[in-house]
């Protein structure tokens, strides 16, 4: 059996580790790797502002010392990526953002992809990492739906108002592929794309995809 996939949830929800754990189940399979979904007891109930992005770096690094023996790779779910270039410096293992993989996801499905941010104060941090892995020539807009990470669990209110953005991200601003910017997320993708009519990308999955893809490559390559 291959090392497993460690996601980590760098805020403390519970809710939200339930949700990513969904999320990623049907990437699990009786030849592994397993997928292991964990949050940080010490993070904040959500990572909404860039002192909470700071704030988690490192208790992600502790946490991802403490399992790196039996890692096979590692995924931070958090859109903001925290700590992901101080955890490849520290980690042997691959490493994978998902806000990282999410863009590279979407840049496969669309020519120019839109972001649906949680809170207008997410959408800065998003747009000087974009600037940073220089996709803004792909990049259509990032747009908020102004809910906290704990109001998400608001189904109807959540999608109607992704649904909005998603639309408006698609006709206003050309976004031919959308990617979730949040992983609490999660449960919506599938709606979200029947209801906007274009690809979406829930970028847990994407990463978490791509990590499977690696540590099953690596181990085809050992024998």
């Amino acid at each position: 059996m291959a090392s497993p996939v460690y996601v980590i949830n760098p805020n403390s929800s519970q809710t939200v580790m339930a949700e990513i754990d969904k999320a990623v189940a049907p990437l699990r399979s009786a030849g592994g790797p397993g997928i292991v979904c964990l949050s940080l007891a010490e993070g904040p109930p959500g990572i909404q502002s860039q002192r909470d992005v700071d704030g988690v770096v490192t208790p992600i690094l502790r946490k991802a010392a403490d399992l790196e023996a039996n890692a096979g790779a590692f995924v931070i779910a958090c859109f903001s990526d925290p700590g992901l270039h101080a955890l490849r410096e520290q980690s042997r293992r691959r490493v994978f953002g998902i806000a990282e993989c999410g863009v590279l996801a979407a840049l496969t499905l669309g020519q120019r992809f839109g972001v649906i941010a949680i809170l207008p104060t997410s959408i800065p941090r998003h747009l000087r990492y974009f600037g940073a892995m220089g996709v803004m020539d792909r990049f259509a807009a990032d747009l908020s739906i102004s809910l906290g990470v704990a109001e998400l669990s608001d189904e109807d209110r959540t999608l109607t108002r992704m649904v909005e953005v998603g639309r408006t991200l698609k006709d206003m601003h050309g976004a031919d592929v959308l990617v979730m910017g949040c992983a609490g997320m999660a449960r919506y993708r599938a709606a979200l794309e029947g209801a906007v009519g274009i690809p979406v990308v829930e970028p847990t999955q994407a990463a978490v995809a791509m990590a499977v893809g690696h540590v099953r490559l690596s181990q085809a390559l050992a024998f």
